[in-house]
């Protein structure tokens, strides 16, 4: 290891950089995609998806999510300097150039798309809304107190990117997982939000954290009840059984331990909350493969 390391420091400088601002090194951001896309594969397919989609899919949630990373920094590369959790970030520091990062952001995007070239004509159509969500929501924060919810929609555009792709259709009940994750996503993203609130407020970046004041929790409970609402119906049309309500009563049981869990809403603490968010989008994963599993046996 501590050759490739000192090879990749001699024929490539900033490679410590790129991992940076990529975040390839913490993955919890993509994980927070990648779960939901795998409840739009598996809703589509009624049972396992194809092996092509599940590797394009998750391969692509990878890949635009670091794309995603990099247009956010270079989006904040003013403003990073002057909060505490991104004062290291590499534009912030000027250990990438703003160039160097736009043409990271569309070479990522463009690996992205060669992936999406082997599915239908639809997922490709809807795959340019994709990228034109993920390019905006970095942008939205110095022009409305609600990037979360560009957030919510840039995150959750996989879900009929991915049910497309494996139903070859867009059934009108995928938007009620659509429209699940993005209340989920406004709620954990909140959280997020908090850790930076102090910081944010000085230096003029907006977020909901800001907007719900001290209504905070009480309106990320409100998310949840909804993402949670929205599962549910999503399950009535669909046609699901028993199994799928369970996980829900998990995963709702962990929202309120997360709840539980922020209620002194320290930085450290709604951090924390954030970084265990996914756990949510696994549990709801695992009680769809659980419940088609038991409908195929």
């Amino acid at each position: 290891m501590n050759a490739i390391t000192a090879q990749l420091n001699r024929h490539w400088p900033t490679w410590k950089a790129w991992v940076a601002i990529t975040r390839i090194d913490k993955p919890v951001g993509s994980l927070l995609l990648l779960w939901p896309t795998l409840w739009a594969l598996w809703m589509a397919a009624e049972g396992v998806p194809s092996i092509a989609n599940l590797m394009i899919f998750t391969l692509g949630v990878f890949l635009m999510r670091s794309a995603g990373c990099v247009i956010n920094d270079y989006a904040d590369r003013k403003v990073d300097g002057h909060v505490k959790r991104t004062s290291d970030r590499p534009l912030a520091t000027g250990a990438l150039t703003p160039k160097a990062a736009l043409i990271g952001f569309a070479l990522l995007c463009a690996i992205a798309f060669l992936l999406v070239l082997l599915t239908d004509q639809r997922t490709i159509l809807l795959s340019l809304g994709g990228v034109a969500l993920a390019a905006l929501y970095p942008f939205m924060k110095r022009h409305t107190h609600l990037p979360q919810l560009f957030l919510g929609a840039a995150f959750s555009w996989a879900i009929p990117m991915a049910f497309s792709a494996e139903a070859s259709e867009l059934s009108i009940y995928l938007w009620l997982l659509y429209a699940a994750n993005l209340c989920w996503t406004m709620a954990y993203d909140t959280y997020y939000a908090m850790v930076d609130r102090d910081d944010d407020i000085k230096i003029g970046v907006k977020s909901t954290a800001i907007l719900f004041g001290e209504m905070d929790l009480a309106m990320i409970a409100s998310l949840q009840a909804m993402a949670l609402g929205f599962l549910f119906f999503a399950g009535q049309q669909f046609e699901l059984s028993w199994i799928f309500y369970c996980g829900l009563t998990i995963g709702a049981l962990f929202l309120g331990w997360q709840l539980w869990a922020a209620r002194d809403r320290s930085r450290e603490a709604c951090f924390a909350v954030f970084r265990q968010s996914h756990w949510f989008g696994a549990i709801v994963w695992i009680a769809l493969v659980a419940e088609i599993g038991r409908a195929h046996v």
